[in-house]
């Protein structure tokens, strides 16, 4: 098999699964489905690799090359836009076809005729037949332009009502919107934590939805609590030109592996989507554990593969929440699926945040400014260390102590066997030290009472952050006890879906 033959068995394997019917000319029948892939089409310029039709309609072309071509395809540009701008055999219709492709058995290349700079750009794999005739279908613009959704970008964006926005708000969505209509497949939003980074996000939304024509926008996370969150906020949002958000559009929050085709907006965690287009079930627990938390290997390696249910043209926009966490490693596969506009949302960018972004910061607002606007309050660090924290300490032999069990908490009374010495970092994981916990928890309480806020005679409302659920239990208990004060004193947060997808447990 040479090897142009062997790239064209993948690229008819690719149009199959995005749901082409491939012909020869010889079995010449427009009428077999609603997309067909007609193989050496004859025009006035020689043959064209694929001819693509839809509806009966020729609308496209693809020029196939052997893989080992891949590194120079966009020189093939030039060849694709001959046979689309050839007269085609049968085809009385002179207008140049829209929808251009270069395809290796490895990688394809699209070109929208319809944008106002055409410009190629690499895909996961071919748009369903649906999908190219959707796009021919819609109206064109006012300026009598042929309709796509960069052109629409670049038109028919309006001014932005700016009544209940701040000026960082503002300045955002702006930003946004100008790198959008440069056809800029990346941008970074770098706003201080507090200053409404989801707010901004969803007033993005409504307008690429309603005034750009957006058929789709993702909203990923890394946690289900902050799906959840985004959620809410999505239900009580009311845009700046006084419309309920909800009252126009459809929010999903993805709890399953079917998308809802009426949902405008679909919630989900980054993990759920691995999920869905690697084929690999999902742990549930997962979606509760931060990104940056999570240490990959690669035994876990599953590569991302076309999901028909799932094509690469379900999201035209896709807006990734603490993007500086959950843009790496095995979840990059999840962005690098979609043919989407790819939008970062952090509060703590960091050089690789900045180079996968393509280095476009569209709005900088960052946490200094937010302290002189007032949005935030600045900070002092005071920090508390104790010997055990810093060095760490042993265990004698012989010595009677507790065995807990870390879920269930049980408690067993054993002898130690050997001298057993543990780290800093082991502390409250496989060790527990209740006179560490008691020192830092007594620390705190004396420093915010004669150094912090001397003047105030209550307790200040407080955020102490465990390592685990029983560390937080050890936590509360010891609170409790040095403070003095009953249960409704000192309480958990935390979130598990797996106990009541619909409620935080306190």
């Amino acid at each position: 098999m040479t090897p142009e033959i062997k790239a064209r068995v993948f690229i008819d394997q690719k149009l199959e699964q995005a749901g082409w019917v491939i012909q020869d000319m010889k079995q010449f029948n427009l009428g077999a489905a609603v997309g067909v892939a007609v193989r050496e089409y004859p025009t006035d310029t020689g043959e064209a690799d694929y001819v693509l039709f839809v509806n009966r309609t020729a609308v496209g072309v693809i020029e196939a090359k052997r893989d080992s071509a891949g590194e120079n395809l966009t020189v093939t540009e030039s060849q694709t836009v001959r046979y689309a701008n050839a007269t085609l055999k049968w085809r009385k219709d002179s207008t140049p076809l829209r929808f251009l492709f270069e395809a290796t058995g490895q990688i394809i290349r699209f070109t929208d005729g319809a944008d106002p700079a055409p410009r190629s750009r690499e895909i996961f794999h071919f748009f369903k037949p649906e999908t190219l005739a959707s796009w021919v279908g819609q109206a064109p613009l006012a300026s009598g332009a042929i309709n796509s959704l960069r052109r629409r970008l670049a038109e028919q964006m309006p001014e932005l009502p700016e009544r209940n926005l701040r000026d960082c708000q503002i300045s955002a969505v702006n930003g946004l919107e100008k790198s959008l209509a440069q056809n800029k497949p990346r941008a970074l939003i770098h706003m201080a934590t507090g200053a409404g980074k989801t707010f901004t996000a969803i007033t993005s939304v409504y307008r690429l939805l309603k005034f750009g024509g957006a058929k789709r926008i993702l909203f990923l996370v890394d946690t289900r609590n902050l799906g959840k969150q985004a959620h809410q906020e999505f239900m009580a949002y009311t845009a700046p030109d006084g419309r309920d958000f909800i009252r126009d559009y459809n929010v999903q929050r993805l709890s399953s592996a079917t998308i809802d085709q009426g949902a405008q907006v679909c919630i989900s965690t980054i993990q759920r989507m691995y999920s869905i287009l690697s084929g690999e079930p999902i742990d549930e627990s997962a979606e509760d554990v931060s990104l940056n938390e999570v240490q990959q290997t690669p035994k876990q390696q599953k590569l991302v593969r076309y999901n028909p249910a799932v094509p690469v043209e379900t999201f035209d926009f896709i807006i990734i929440d603490e993007c500086h966490r959950s843009i790496y490693n095995l979840w990059k596969q999840v962005l690098d699926y979609f043919d989407a506009y790819l939008i970062g949302l952090t509060a703590t960018p960091d050089k690789r945040t900045f180079g996968f972004f393509n280095e476009n910061i569209v709005a900088e607002y960052t946490y200094e400014q937010s302290v002189a606007d007032g949005v935030n309050v600045g900070y002092d660090v005071y920090e508390i260390v104790t010997e055990v924290t810093q060095k760490g300490a042993e265990l004698k032999a012989k010595e009677w102590v507790d065995h807990r069990d870390r879920q269930t908490r049980k408690k067993r009374w054993a002898e130690t066997e050997e001298d057993t010495t543990y780290t800093g970092k082991e502390l409250d994981k496989s060790v527990v030290n209740p006179s560490q916990i008691r020192k830092v928890i007594q620390a705190m309480k004396t420093a915010v009472e004669t150094q912090i806020f001397p003047a105030r005679k209550e307790t200040p409302k407080t955020l102490i952050f465990a390592k685990t659920d029983s560390h937080a239990d050890d936590i509360i208990n010891i609170v409790r006890e040095v403070y003095g004060q009953g249960n409704d004193f000192c309480k958990k947060v935390t979130y598990r879906a797996k106990d009541d997808p619909g409620k935080n447990a306190e």
